[in-house]
């Protein structure tokens, strides 16, 4: 889920670039080979050699105007080893860079402040009460300085929302699409998630006890300045971690009230894993009112996620309801598929009569293909053979049954005797050459052998030379021998 909403901690990955510091000026200090060495070594991810190479540099060369950055790539270097103790060494290392060289490139940057937060929720996460302290009083000062501005910020930054969500409609009219909001965005003169020490910060308290995060995060939402976008995104996700009616209720406040769209957008899409009857009523309500179709697609989600048959109920409302999104509506079908229950698969038949259109069509289809439901397996045969359905649908039924394995080869075999449209038979073969039964390749062989069509028989022969069957080998052999 992480990954796929961008709130994955790819920095703590992040091989360091050798742009990233800039060189210092002085191309003839006498360390310079010293230190191309110990960066060569941390471009080949040696890190015990460059932690040895960057402490000779400062030891052999202290005056070096290389020695301000060294103590963070060391530290670096000792945070990539991956142990407790190398760990509390990269904090002492950066700690003394911030004491004594307040003009290194990586302090100025941001970059040691960064690796030392990152490093401190690992430590927290290993149970490093200091470690926690270090990551709880960092959020709380910079949530506490911003609230002071924050109601003279409101004003600029619900305009500064506003205008992101103009901006994308726009964006995602000239995409020809439905104005979707696709990634994280930023406001003008902010920084993003990757340059933001206080993003680091919120991530290292996911590592730690949630009742003592949650007042934090609770001040993080709060924020209403236009550059506490990232932060408060990223503490939307934090608080879907813990589960219950408090953080229902956070989730709530931020889907109804935060100016910033992406962050209700996440705040709904969360919603679902709290398992709170009040996300219900807030999901149920999307689906009903909102014309914000980027919401109703997380709020359809969420509400998949949610247990108990009411979730399925409120899929069903919006899966029958004309006049809504039609991409929406396949979706609510499709996690209808998801759910298995004779209800479910009841309605999907039914529904499938009921509508006209294609697509909406093929995903009942393989909805019904997904659950165990009795009598699934039939319905989709009867469509199969159904000759006043579009080929297509015709084609995709049958393509679902074989694939569900809810028809055997006989039964398969027999269809496609009785079949009379080339396209439909055509589809038969690559049913039957995807079943490993020894009755597919029987079936195969005699198709190859004596169909009427040519076209037929030679999708037949193709599929056989793509199967290891002794018998489609001698066939073939045979095939090829045959006199003219």
């Amino acid at each position: 889920v992480a990954s796929t909403f961008g709130l994955a901690d790819s920095a703590s990955r992040r091989m360091p670039d050798q742009t990233s510091a800039a060189r210092p000026a002085a191309v003839a200090d006498s360390a310079d080979a010293l230190w191309r060495e110990a960066r060569a070594a941390i471009a080949d991810e040696r890190w015990d050699r460059a932690v040895l190479l960057f402490e000779r540099l400062r030891t052999r060369y202290p005056r070096s105007t290389y020695v301000a950055d060294s103590y963070y790539w060391q530290a670096f270097a000792l945070y990539q080893q991956g142990g407790s103790a190398e760990r509390r060494e990269a904090v002492t290392l950066l700690d003394r860079q911030q004491q004594s060289y307040v003009s290194a490139s990586t302090l100025k940057n941001g970059e040691s402040k960064r690796l030392r937060t990152r490093i401190s929720g690992q430590l927290a996460m290993g149970g490093d009460e200091r470690a926690a302290a270090d990551i709880a009083r960092g959020i709380s000062r910079a949530s506490a300085s911003a609230s002071a501005s924050a109601s003279a910020s409101a004003g600029a930054a619900t305009a500064a929302a506003r205008a992101n969500a103009d901006a994308d409609e726009n964006r995602g009219r000239s995409r020809g699409g439905s104005g979707a909001r696709a990634g994280s965005r930023t406001a003008a003169g902010c920084k993003d998630e990757n340059e933001d020490d206080r993003v680091e910060a919120l991530n290292a308290l996911l590592q730690m006890d949630g009742d003592r995060a949650l007042p934090i995060l609770k001040t993080v939402l709060a924020r209403r300045d236009a550059c506490s976008e990232v932060l408060r995104r990223k503490a939307v996700f934090l608080v879907s971690q813990k589960r219950g009616d408090e953080a229902a209720d956070i989730l709530i406040g931020v889907a109804r009230n935060d100016p910033d769209p992406e962050a209700r957008e996440q705040a709904v899409f969360w919603l679902g894993q709290t398992h709170s009857d009040k996300a219900v009523d807030l999901l149920e309500g999307i689906l009903k009112t909102s014309k914000d179709e980027e919401l109703q697609d997380k709020a359809l989600f969420a509400i998949s996620q949610t247990r108990g048959s009411r979730g399925s109920l409120i899929l069903r409302d919006y899966a029958a309801r004309d006049g809504v999104n039609q991409d929406l509506r396949e979706k609510a079908v499709f996690w209808l598929g998801q759910q298995r229950s004779e209800e479910n698969a009841a309605f999907l038949k039914d529904l499938f009569g009921k509508v006209r259109n294609e697509d909406l069509q093929e995903k009942i289809l393989f909805s019904l293909s997904q659950q165990r439901a009795s009598g699934n397996g039939q319905f989709l045969i009867d469509q199969a053979m159904n000759e006043k359905n579009p080929v297509e649908i015709r084609k995709k039924a049958i393509f679902w049954a074989g694939q569900s394995n809810v028809v055997d080869i006989a039964r398969l075999s027999v269809i496609y005797d009785k079949a009379t449209d080339v396209d439909f038979k055509d589809q038969l073969i690559f049913v039957l050459q995807q079943r490993h039964e020894g009755e597919a390749v029987s079936k195969l062989i005699e198709i190859a052998r004596s169909d009427k069509n040519r076209d037929l028989r030679s999708k037949a022969v193709f599929w056989l030379g793509q199967s290891r069957d002794p018998r489609a080998t001698k066939f073939l052999q045979d095939l090829i021998s045959k006199p003219e």
